[in-house]
């Protein structure tokens, strides 16, 4: 294992360029127009910061990075790069993987509750409008107030219903409650299950802890989750991703300044996280980019086009990898000059020029010094990857998953007493209640329809009492202000 005083090697230029460790958690950019080598640099980065201690997450979009578990040599352009870089103590290897998967399919499974997720980033996974939103909030609210725990998505659709079917009882304390939005909001957890929500939703939730692990050999565990799979559903995926960051967030202590951080972040496909965001989520979102570099944490954008960022988050991204951009449309000429803009200028080299010539595996690279300044941008070669090219077959993949010391923890769901289950046993209560009431023998069919009324209002009023005397308060985390989420 490196040093992590060791400066690590990603590009050659005239010179060799490297990123230092402890400026790592400044965040980065990795961009550029598809099939420009983005994957291969994000998979340089993945191998240095390993080889250094450092855990990675990363989203396999493509399905073809687990091949990191198996050493190199096996890409004829692998090895001729390796070749050419001339590297002195340059060697094909493996690095240590874990395989991640919402489906469960192709790694342990991950899963959070509902409760956890919040209403903010559920609404952005359910496509709420404003109003949609306002109703979800509510319903959260409503459940925090009486105990009910939402962990999964059958808690949070019965709580809904629940909510809309008794909205005139909450009306005075959290307002009206429109039966259009609880409709919105129930159409919209059915598509959210179709799309495999439902295993993403439920116990036992992803501790955090586990992402954040070394091997025997002091190296960093590279989080693999795979999501080509994933990716059909945008929304899902990113958002995922975005409440994965916010977990990191709140759990992890401050920390300051390291001599190496304690876990770099991957986030593939990054545009999809500011697609149709709105600007209170997106403000958010800068918030958090901003403030997790005190936790350790470094964030890795990784983007066909640097305009795909809001400018208040790519001033953020100290550390830039820039692979080549095509400027055939005026969109594309705006992108090309913006990134040429960010960087700080080489007298020797046109940066605008040099984005739209790139070759496959060239980049303009700028990485921070020892004072944090950018460096002067150089035009320079993407070292070679040292792990596999190609991904693993299932037998080997799934020998990883079964050797995994997690193994058998995630993968059998928990299914504990929460909102669905309370619910359904007020509503079985009351239904025998009703039945016995409408019975004959007991009652006269004048005083029937009296006693039915009375006895409704008892119930849903002692339910309510007791909800809120004996339900489990629900501890908002630093994030509650943020996102909405809630702690267990």
């Amino acid at each position: 294992m490196l040093n992590s005083a060791e400066s690590l090697f990603i590009a050659r230029a005239k010179n060799d360029i490297s990123i230092l460790p402890k400026m790592a958690n400044r965040h980065g950019l990795i961009a550029g127009a598809t099939g420009t080598g983005k994957t291969v640099t994000l998979r340089v980065l993945a191998e240095q910061f390993s080889s250094i201690g450092v855990p990675v997450f990363m989203a396999d979009v493509k399905g073809d990075l687990s091949g990191i578990a198996q050493p190199g040599g096996d890409n004829p352009k692998v090895v001729e790069r390796a070749k050419a870089l001339n590297l002195p103590d340059f060697k094909f290897e493996n690095f240590p993987v874990a395989f991640w998967d919402v489906f469960a399919g192709s790694g342990h499974p991950v899963r959070t509750t509902v409760t956890d997720m919040g209403p903010l980033l559920l609404s952005r996974i359910l496509n709420l409008n404003e109003t949609q939103s306002g109703v979800l909030n509510m319903i959260f609210k409503i459940a925090d107030d009486n105990g009910l725990l939402l962990l999964d998505l059958k808690d949070l659709r019965a709580m809904s219903q629940y909510v809309g079917d008794n909205s005139e009882q909450f009306k005075t304390q959290y307002g009206n409650v429109s039966s259009a939005s609880v409709g919105a909001i129930q159409r919209n957890l059915l598509v959210l299950e179709e799309q495999g929500g439902d295993r993403f939703f439920g116990e036992p939730a992803l501790n955090i802890d586990d992402l954040i692990q070394t091997d025997p050999k002091g190296r960093g565990i590279v989080n693999i989750m795979s999501a080509d799979k994933l990716m059909q559903s945008p929304n899902l995926y990113s958002t995922l991703l975005l409440w994965l960051l916010s977990e990191l967030f709140e759990q992890l202590p401050e920390v300051g300044d390291l001599p190496k951080p304690k876990m770099i972040f991957f986030f593939d496909e990054a545009h999809l996280l500011f697609q149709d965001t709105p600007k209170a989520l997106e403000d958010k979102i800068v918030q958090v980019v901003r403030l997790i570099r005190s936790k350790g944490v470094g964030v890795y954008f990784v983007t066909q086009n640097p305009l795909d960022l809001p400018d208040t988050v790519l001033g953020q991204l100290g550390n830039r990898v820039q692979h080549g951009l095509r400027a055939f449309t005026p969109r594309d000429q705006k992108a090309v000059k913006a990134a040429a803009e960010t960087f700080r200028q080489n007298p020797e080299i046109n940066v605008a020029a040099a984005i739209t010539e790139l070759a496959v595996g060239e980049a303009l690279v700028s990485m921070l010094d020892e004072k944090g300044a950018p460096s002067i941008v150089d035009r320079a070669l993407i070292s070679a990857p040292r792990s596999r090219f190609t991904p693993l077959n299932e037998q080997e993949r799934q020998m990883i998953i079964r050797s995994s010391l997690i193994y058998g923890h995630y993968e059998k769901m928990v299914d504990r007493e929460s909102a669905y289950e309370k619910l359904k046993q007020r509503a079985d209560i009351e239904k025998a209640k009703e039945q016995e009431i409408l019975s004959p023998k007991e009652n006269t069919a004048g005083s029937k329809s009296q006693s039915e009324v009375l006895f409704k209002a008892v119930a849903k009023s002692a339910a309510h009492a007791v909800g809120s005397q004996i339900g489990r308060q629900i501890i908002r985390g630093v994030l509650g202000s943020l996102f909405g989420g809630r702690r267990r």
